[in-house]
């Protein structure tokens, strides 16, 4: 079984690699957009679909991982900042509230397709607007949805509490990849 994760995201490559899979890493080109009346719980799910669904035909073998993570606040949609000013919009919004973080994956094979929707619940201390120049200025979070990484400064020192799954906030349900991958190599071998 050849895998195939098609993310720039470093945080996916190295959750990847770290559940002791190999892959090699393939580029997706299509639009993130998603119908506007489709619930918050469904979008990433729709996202991560519509990218496995524009990737070339899939070889016999083969299987393809897309993903997508979403950050709602109070239905919500906090996606990647445009700059400085917005970053710091979204995370004042976060700000002393819970917040939800929605990853969902595909993993594609020539014969099916299967998708998975994890959620976490992330609740944030408050955050001044020191601690947000400073999170901003060193770390840059304008790649990221709701402008964070829970792996760096902001969620060290000001996420109060998870229900969920860590490695969901980070991007890749690492529990349902796993586990859907071991059930792939189980029915292709």
């Amino acid at each position: 079984m050849k895998i195939l994760l098609a993310s720039n995201s470093p945080r996916r490559k190295e959750l990847l690699k770290e559940l002791g899979f190999d892959f090699e890493v393939v580029s997706v080109d299509c639009d993130e957009v998603y119908p506007t009346d489709l619930p918050v719980e469904e979008i990433a799910a729709y996202l991560s679909e519509l990218k496995s669904n524009a990737f070339r035909t899939l070889n016999p073998g083969e299987v393809l991982i897309t993903a997508d993570t979403i950050v709602a606040l109070n239905q919500e949609i906090l996606g990647k900042p445009n700059d400085e000013v917005h970053s710091k919009e979204m995370l004042r919004k976060l700000s002393g509230k819970t917040h939800q973080v929605y990853t969902g994956i595909t993993l594609k094979t020539l014969t099916q397709t299967i998708t998975k929707t994890d959620v976490a619940n992330v609740e944030f201390d408050e955050i001044s607007d020191e601690e947000l120049d400073f999170y901003i200025e060193k770390y840059r979070p304008f790649d990221k949805a709701g402008s964070y990484g829970i792996q760096e400064w902001l969620g060290m020192a000001k996420i109060k509490n998870i229900e969920g799954s860590f490695y969901t906030i980070m991007g890749l349900p690492t529990h349902l990849v796993y586990s859907l991958l071991k059930d792939l190599e189980q029915t292709s071998s």
